[in-house]
């Protein structure tokens, strides 16, 4: 039994069908107040350029989405794209599922790894490099 993707009770084309008002009106608070303020104008690019791979996407083409743009709101619109996350070092590839709408670009580009300290001696922090080898 497959569960279909529902967000708020519509479906994926429901959202597509639905104007950009209607869908803002069933996000979160901090999300719904960040899109009635407006999109900055790296988010605004970042649409633009997230509609023109779409397009692109239907002749067969692939395009390669490239933001620093970690504070966008992901939208139905960006649904099944693949989009470069800078995270302070390098870009990550975010593929957006449906699941992620109304979550931020940011929240899937970690900009901290997690400490993995190696065995003393090995690869490890600058303390323990002189600990002798056995």
């Amino acid at each position: 039994m497959s569960m279909k993707f529902t967000y708020r009770g519509y479906t994926l084309e429901e959202l597509l069908k639905m104007s950009m008002d209607d869908f803002i009106k069933l996000l979160p608070a901090r999300q719904r107040r960040s899109l009635l303020r407006g999109l900055t104008p790296e988010q605004r690019k970042l649409l633009e350029k997230c509609r023109k791979a779409k397009k692109l996407m239907e002749q067969g083409k692939r395009m390669v989405i490239k933001t620093h743009c970690r504070d966008m709101i992901i939208l139905p619109e960006m649904v099944g794209l693949t989009i470069h996350v800078y995270n302070g070092k390098e870009f990550i590839p975010v593929t957006i599922t449906p699941e992620m709408i109304g979550h931020y670009l940011g929240e899937f580009a970690p900009t901290c790894k997690i400490v993995k300290h190696g065995e003393p001696g090995l690869r490890a922090t600058r303390s323990s490099m002189y600990v002798p080898l056995k």
